[in-house]
């Protein structure tokens, strides 16, 4: 299940999709929406829980991809609103998990909560220890100027993959990512 990001839908994931419908099977996106910041993270989460329904009672369990606001998107539904048992694996490509400073740019509920030291980031991220049950990656790239500082898109749980990618709109573009995620998906 790949979840996009802020401003973003299907569409932004396209690529992605397609790769990893190839590399392991079939994929879906599901984009809660809006996802321009008027709505709350927690509550896109809530709409990603109704989305998800259909695949869970089919008694499966699934792997969750989020890019960008979509990968804390995907954190808060499976930190507060899963059975994580549901998750075999969580993986986020350039997601500010730490907040990003570019959040400050506007005033609005998704991104007040993406600021640094935010009280949804700390309610997040204040145990990090449930983490360590699912697989976890983090991906990013240190040339992001999305995600400021581009730290903020690695946790200190789970694997850290770096890959030195030019911007963060391209990193769901980028072919060595699309392996990197394809590769912790079939494991």
């Amino acid at each position: 299940m790949l979840v996009p990001g802020f401003g973003d839908n299907e569409n932004r994931l396209r690529v992605l999709e397609a790769y990893l419908t190839k590399s392991v099977g079939p994929t879906v996106t599901i984009s809660p929406q809006p996802s321009d910041g008027r709505e709350r993270i927690d509550l896109l989460a809530t709409a990603l829980a109704k989305a998800l329904v259909p695949y869970l009672d089919a008694g499966h369990s699934i792997s969750l991809v989020g890019f960008s606001m979509g990968g804390l998107i995907c954190r808060y539904y499976w930190q507060f609103l899963a059975d994580s048992s549901a998750v075999k694996t969580l993986i986020t490509i350039a997601t500010p998990h730490n907040g990003t400073w570019t959040a400050y740019s506007l005033h609005c509920p998704a991104c007040l909560q993406m600021r640094p030291g935010s009280q949804f980031l700390r309610n997040l991220n204040r145990d990090l220890k449930p983490l360590t049950h699912l697989r976890f990656t983090s991906v990013w790239t240190p040339f992001d100027l999305t995600i400021i500082p581009s730290a903020s898109s690695w946790l200190p749980v789970g694997e850290i993959v770096t890959i030195v990618s030019p911007f963060h709109y391209t990193m769901v573009l980028d072919p060595r990512v699309l392996r990197a995620v394809s590769a912790r998906l079939v494991h």
